[in-house]
């Protein structure tokens, strides 16, 4: 339709990549000389069950049609451009270009700077996109300061595809990363963001990780993290921080489940856990008598910290009340091993975990990391048996929404009492009961609220 109009088009980008990886692409991401108000009616015409343009501004337009199957498949087409950056701002100018090879160029890396002219399927790779793609190497079209100058997100996504991909950056592209990060600063605080979930769904999310930290990037966007490359101490007494989160961070992934489970793959909020879980180590570390160190209180400074950091990158209210309520709880399991609980503190532990208990099991078992093999038995066969008490308790009764058997207005007509702080000390009181004794039954419920209120004089 594009060359019955006198029109270029061609596909590009991680469709083509795809192809030669030999992977299916739903959305397909197109290039043309056309600009928008030109190819707007074919995208209209060939999109029987969708079309969208809020890209129109970066001339882009997309639309959507249904196979005979019911598969839908997605295209995007966009005016041959080219991007830059005024040095002091967040957002991209946005230029169109005239030629696909300069549309190319463009891009990030060379793996995505390859294309298919259609519909006469020539191949056009003019930086040995597909012959870097064969070594697994990342390296930018053009001189990667220039790249990265011209869009600093890129140096991120070099990461991500470090994590997605399993490749390594070429040589002179690293360095430029590396003398380049403060570029960075630049970019919205979103954009990073988005780059750096995407890089923790991936497949290898540790491999990103370091890569983020090895780069000098870390210590802008995520500072807390390199910062967990503590000395070891001469005596060899605690562990290289970084190196056992990178490992916790590779066991929490290990132990997501499938689509039917209760923390299906990819989970952000265990995989934000697990890299955030110490970071509040550094700002308490101290080193005890006999060459000992501790980090005392480091669960509830690190969740502190946590709610900041993701904060400042944008996250959504609930993943960064989730994620840094899980690093402040991310050690109360522990003493269990030793004392095994009582039915109410199991109780507790289930109430206080709410909506998060099954990542917050599988956080505790990632960061149980010590080489003793007999003391990581007894850690797992604690953790199982805890498990399985809980699902015993739930059998009996419905602990993860605990209340008291009598209810504030119960409360109220019972003690004689109008709405105030009193009715909320007896509740209190009465759910404090109820999990230290489950589920008592009415009659003895009324006679604890009776002596409770006979011994505080209500």
């Amino acid at each position: 339709m594009f060359a019955d109009e006198g029109y270029e088009l061609a596909l590009v980008g991680g469709p083509v990549r795809d192809l030669l990886l030999h992977r299916k692409s739903h959305d397909l991401d197109l290039c043309s000389s056309a600009r928008p108000e030109q190819f707007e009616h074919i995208l209209r015409a060939w999109g029987h069950d969708g079309f969208w343009d809020m890209g129109r501004k970066f001339g882009t337009l997309g639309a959507m049609r249904r196979r005979p199957d019911g598969t839908a498949v997605q295209v995007e087409v966009t005016t041959y451009r080219r991007d830059t950056y005024d040095p002091d701002s967040r957002k991209p100018e946005v230029d169109y270009g005239d030629s696909l090879e300069g549309d190319l160029s463009r891009r990030d890396f060379t793996v995505n700077a390859m294309a298919l002219r259609v519909p006469d399927l020539e191949f056009v790779d003019p930086f040995g996109g597909a012959s870097d793609l064969a070594k697994g190497v990342l390296r930018t079209p053009v001189d990667p300061r220039q790249s990265f100058d011209d869009d600093p997100l890129r140096m991120m996504r070099a990461i991500r595809f470090v994590a997605q991909l399993g490749f390594n950056i070429e040589p002179e592209t690293a360095q430029a990363i590396t003398e380049m990060t403060d570029r960075i600063r630049i970019v919205s605080a979103e954009r990073v963001r988005d780059e750096l979930v995407k890089t923790l769904l991936s497949s290898r999310p540790r491999a990103g990780i370091e890569a983020l930290v090895d780069s000098g990037l870390a210590d802008i966007v995520l500072p807390e993290i390199p910062a967990l490359k503590l000395e070891i101490d001469e005596h060899h007494r605690h562990k290289d921080v970084f190196e056992h989160t990178m490992i916790v961070l590779d066991r929490a992934v290990a132990l997501e489940t499938g689509p039917d489970g209760p923390v299906p793959a990819p989970d952000l909020e265990l995989r934000l856990a697990a890299l955030m879980h110490d970071i509040g180590k550094p700002a308490t570390r101290k080193f005890e008598d006999h060459g000992k160190v501790s980090f005392h209180h480091h669960d509830a400074v690190g969740a502190k910290l946590t709610r900041k950091r993701l904060r400042a990158l944008h996250f959504d209210h609930h993943i960064v009340q989730d994620v840094s309520e899980l690093v402040n709880i991310h050690l109360r399991f522990h003493g269990y091993v030793d004392e095994p609980w009582t039915d109410s503190a199991v109780r507790r532990y289930v109430r206080d975990a709410g909506p998060l208990y099954e990542r917050l099991n599988r956080l505790t078992r990632a960061d149980a990391t010590t080489q003793n093999k007999r003391k990581a038995q007894m850690f797992s066969d604690a953790m199982d048996e805890m498990e399985q008490r809980v699902r015993d308790l739930k059998q009996r009764e419905d602990i993860e929404a605990i209340r008291p058997e009598l209810d504030g207005n119960e409360i109220m007509q019972l003690l004689g009492l109008e709405p105030g702080p009193q009715v909320g000390a007896a509740y209190r009181h009465m759910l404090e009961y109820r999990l230290d004794n489950g589920q008592v039954g009415h009659d003895a419920a009324v006679e604890e609220l009776k002596r409770w209120a006979a011994s505080a004089g209500k």
